[in-house]
């Protein structure tokens, strides 16, 4: 389970509305959240927004939001913490000088996208960058937006860093119905081979890079081996099922847009267990064949930055 985030203050009176999606703005109280449950490996998780204008209709976040409405709302609506890089400059600054001689591992993002469309207006993301550059964290950053490249100039100066890329599908089609205000698989795989090639390979410095799978969704026979071979590129490939269904909050499950969807993919969901040990024999299959160093990792041990 992934701890909730703490509350900020807030009225919930609209201050804005960015490409159809409600923006509230709050102060935070804190940014850097202990992190718990599935992400325990790291000191915390950090997340800049709350809510997502991705709004994929499997996402887990959405069982962490204020209220019920929001929860059946999810996508439609972002909570801005104007404050987050003022407030991270002092959590960094007493983590230092209580640990001075280590760095924290840090989370970005657990129950957000840290790149969504906002973030081109709000750069709340690349200001919390430049605040960590100075203290030099362990960071994982989580997206699957290309906007992520903007920022490989600051990207390039972290001496720990793995980048996360998220593509749950190999196949435009199945993009669609499940996330279809995400970017398209193309611009993803495409983003991923430009951060490896333009962030540059430096002495002592450990950069890697990831794409995670997750949840793993469908891919059509026609596109599998296209996607595979794409996916050399990275370090780790990490795959994961769907959260468990639930109806509780505050509890990582997967939301009943996502289940509904299952019918039309009968091929595959008719045997999700054997099509999920399918695909990842394929992926052994052909690193194997390649000699390629990509290692596949599966559910939360896929997710530390070793």
């Amino acid at each position: 389970m992934i701890a909730p985030q703490k509350e900020t203050h807030h009225n919930w009176i609209v201050r804005e509305n960015f490409s159809g999606t409600d923006i509230y703005l709050a102060q935070a109280k804190t940014i850097l959240n202990k992190a718990t449950g599935f992400m325990n490996s790291y000191d915390f998780t950090l997340n800049p927004y709350r809510g997502c204008q991705y709004g994929c209709s499997y996402c887990y976040a959405a069982a962490f939001s204020p209220d019920k409405n929001r929860r059946q709302n999810w996508g439609n609506w972002v909570i801005v913490k104007e404050n987050a890089a003022q407030i991270l400059e002092k959590e960094l600054a007493r983590w230092q000088q209580k640990f001075p001689n280590i760095a924290p591992k840090i989370y970005l993002s657990s129950v957000t996208d840290p790149y969504q469309p906002l973030e081109v207006k709000r750069q709340l993301t690349r200001s919390l960058l430049k605040v960590m550059l100075a203290y030099q964290p362990t960071l994982v950053i989580q997206t699957r937006s290309p906007m992520i490249i903007r920022d490989i100039d600051l990207l390039s100066q972290f001496q720990r860093l793995r980048i996360n890329l998220s593509i749950p599908t190999g196949s435009e089609r199945v993009r669609k119905d499940f996330e279809p205000r995400s970017p398209s698989i193309k611009s993803r795989l495409q983003t991923i081979n430009k951060l490896k090639y333009n962030i540059p390979v430096k002495a002592n410095y450990d950069i890697r890079f990831s794409v995670t799978i997750t949840p793993l969704l469908p891919t059509f026979p026609e596109d599998e081996i296209n996607f595979i071979q794409q996916l050399t590129v990275v370090d780790r490939v990490v795959l994961q099922d769907f959260h468990p269904s639930n109806n509780n909050t505050l509890t990582a499950s997967t939301r009943k847009n996502a289940i509904a969807l299952k019918d039309k993919y009968a091929w595959w969901y008719g045997n999700n267990k054997h099509s999920y040990q399918n695909f990842k024999q394929k992926l052994q299959d052909y690193f194997t064949a390649l000699l390629a160093d990509v290692e596949i990792m599966e559910g939360k041990a896929g997710f530390g930055f070793d």
